[in-house]
């Protein structure tokens, strides 16, 4: 997929998460986290970085995104989802080091993964803002949207 068609993929992936926000932010467990001012950060296979940050708070928007970049690039770096790593890393199946991630840059929780697009293109797409398990619910109902 040429450059132009990924950065067009994506834009369309990020306007479905802004659809897709203010559904999320009715269950309180999610609100309260940053109440509403999340992040998106994908990085593509040619090693592009993409992001958009959503909400009215721009400090808490720069932290989510900050968490968001390092899960995509943790996704990026291993091809594993963010939370499936790190079990990965303390059973011993990958030594820590092993894909250039040190603690405390090691993401444990959930909100990192790998999408892959129909034609085959993939993703490492990181997601902050939200419990990691709607983080990655967000990300992949944008992505089923395309």
């Amino acid at each position: 997929m040429n450059e132009q068609t990924i950065k067009a993929q994506i834009a369309l992936a990020f306007a479905e998460i802004e659809k897709l926000i203010p559904q999320y932010l009715q269950i309180e467990e999610d609100r309260q986290i940053s109440n509403g001012n999340v992040a998106v950060c994908i990085i593509d296979e040619n090693g592009s970085v993409h992001g958009k940050m959503y909400g009215n708070d721009k400090a808490r928007q720069r932290q989510s995104y900050k968490i968001a970049w390092t899960k995509a690039s943790q996704v990026w770096l291993t091809g594993v989802k963010t939370g499936e790593y790190e079990k990965m890393v303390f059973n011993g199946i990958v030594d820590e080091n092993a894909n250039g991630i040190e603690a405390p840059d090691l993401i444990g929780w959930q909100g990192g993964q790998p999408i892959t697009l129909s034609n085959g293109t993939k993703l490492s797409v990181g997601f902050s803002g939200f419990r990691g398990t709607t983080d990655l619910e967000i990300a992949e109902k944008a992505f089923e949207q395309l």
